[in-house]
């Protein structure tokens, strides 16, 4: 973690801060957020950003061979496949958790998934930590890689709706109703379309600088 950032964030902090944040993120959604918001980012690296990108590609480019497309064919039930299937997800979304290995941390899979639940929240949140948190230099983001927020929209446009209607494009979810991701889920979808800007874990934001 970045040492610098993590000392200067810690010594602007404040409760009235970190309440403003979740306010933003509350104001900013369809339904308040029913997961935790962490109160403060992680700060990575570079060289940490560098090794959990690393790590995700890695993971990624396992996914696309044709070893593991025949081991997953067999795992979807066949009453559950749907018809016109891509071969590969659009969206890969690779957790990892940061563990302590000797005197140093590493990225370690939780697990990977290909719906893109946060994707629209996670433009949210940053928007809401900038505001709560200007401690925060502009030019840490959330968005790996560099992407521009304007750039980052325009690429789930382009994946999403493509040129298809608006009102032909649906984000489904099994009894979406009762996934705490709901609210995130809503922010992606007005995200996308050009609209306003399970347990006890935390949604926290990883920062890396551009």
């Amino acid at each position: 973690m970045d040492p610098k950032l993590r000392v200067a964030f810690n010594a602007d902090f404040t409760s009235d801060k970190y309440d403003a944040l979740v306010r933003c993120v509350n104001g900013s959604q369809k339904w308040p957020a029913d997961f935790r918001i962490s109160e403060t980012p992680i700060f990575l690296t570079r060289e940490f950003t560098y090794e959990a990108t690393c790590a995700a590609n890695e993971i990624v480019a396992a996914t696309r061979t044709p070893e593991f497309a025949k081991h997953a064919a067999s795992a979807v039930p066949g009453q559950l496949e749907v018809p016109n299937e891509s071969a590969h997800p659009n969206f890969h979304v690779v957790d990892f958790a940061i563990c302590a290995e000797g005197n140093r941390l590493v990225p370690r899979l939780i697990e990977l998934q290909a719906f893109p639940s946060l994707f629209g929240f996670q433009l949210v949140l940053l928007d809401c930590i900038r505001k709560a948190y200007p401690v925060i230099p502009r030019n840490w983001t959330s968005s790996f890689g560099g992407i521009k927020d304007e750039a980052y929209l325009q690429l789930l446009r382009r994946t999403i709706i493509a040129d298809s209607p608006l009102e032909s494009v649906v984000l489904l979810d099994i009894q979406p109703e009762k996934q705490k991701t709901r609210s995130a889920a809503g922010n992606y979808s007005m995200l996308v379309m050009g609209g306003t800007c399970e347990s006890n874990e935390s949604i926290i934001a990883s920062f890396s600088m551009n």
